[in-house]
């Protein structure tokens, strides 16, 4: 499989409440270290053509704004929670500017959300200026986005299938915290990974420290960045210094270059 080269940025790497959370004076939501800053977790993939996000976060408009992005030509789902589709409406500044829907790549489950939670972009009446959408139904077959591969990966966040995703020998996987062997396999041999890391304690439906640090070592994945990270997993600078060597927590706004392959 063929795929060019990409630069993936992470436009937010926090949990559901983002960090700080809102009313917490702990010592990581009251940290001055910007890599302590986290906005609900998700990335902008851009390949020489093709530019797109994965999920459309609560504050995907202040990321869009704050990475400076011109030019989006996909939205890619992972899931219907809140946190990860709650800022759809804001892709109308892309209609407005590219003067064009906008492709919608998503399962049935979070098509249904998106329907739901925003029926009025797909009433027969619409009002002028709501969303564009332009909805791509996926599963777990292989597909393209512009020029970009993109193969599903079929993970649990507890009971709900939530989709993670391979660009090339570059793996992105957020709200987990089983994955079975078959879709195991489809990791193996990835250069770098990301997966969630919610926090040190035990949790019904994220990965812990300790069990993605399992994985990504069982996968024998060298390069890895945990993301979804809560206020409770601690400080960016301490908890980095106890990862083994190639696994890192990502921060905001951190890119990382992936080269063209041809398999």
């Amino acid at each position: 499989m063929q795929c060019p080269p990409l630069n993936i940025t992470f436009l937010g790497t926090g949990t559901s409440s983002g960090v700080p959370m809102i009313g917490c004076t702990c010592p990581v939501c009251t940290s001055a270290d910007p890599k302590d800053k986290r906005l609900r977790s998700s990335i902008l993939v851009e390949s020489p053509a093709t530019t797109f996000v994965v999920d459309t976060t609560p504050d995907f408009r202040y990321q869009m704004l704050r990475t400076g992005v011109k030019k989006l030509d996909a939205v890619l789902f992972t899931h219907p929670h809140k946190d990860h589709i709650a800022g759809l409406d804001d892709v109308r500044a892309f209609n407005f500017f590219q003067e064009q829907p906008m492709d919608i790549y998503a399962n049935s489950l979070t098509e249904e959300s998106i329907k739901h939670e925003f029926a009025y972009a797909f009433s027969d009446k619409k009002y002028p200026g709501i969303p564009n959408l332009n909805l791509i139904t996926i599963d777990e077959r292989p597909f393209m986005i512009g020029d970009i591969p993109v193969a599903p990966i079929l993970v649990w966040h507890h009971k709900m299938p939530v989709y993670g995703f391979r660009f090339g020998r570059f793996t992105y996987i957020t709200d987990a915290n089983r994955i079975d062997e078959e879709e195991k396999e489809k990791i193996r041999g990835s250069d770098a990974m990301v997966l969630n890391a919610l926090r040190k304690e035990k949790h019904i439906s994220h990965f812990t420290l300790d069990e993605a640090i399992s994985l990504v070592q069982e996968l024998g994945v060298p390069n890895a960045y945990f993301t979804h990270i809560s206020h409770q997993l601690g400080k960016h600078q301490v908890v980095s210094e106890q990862l083994p060597s190639g696994i890192t927590l990502a921060w905001d706004g951190q890119r990382v270059s992936v080269p063209a392959i041809t398999a």
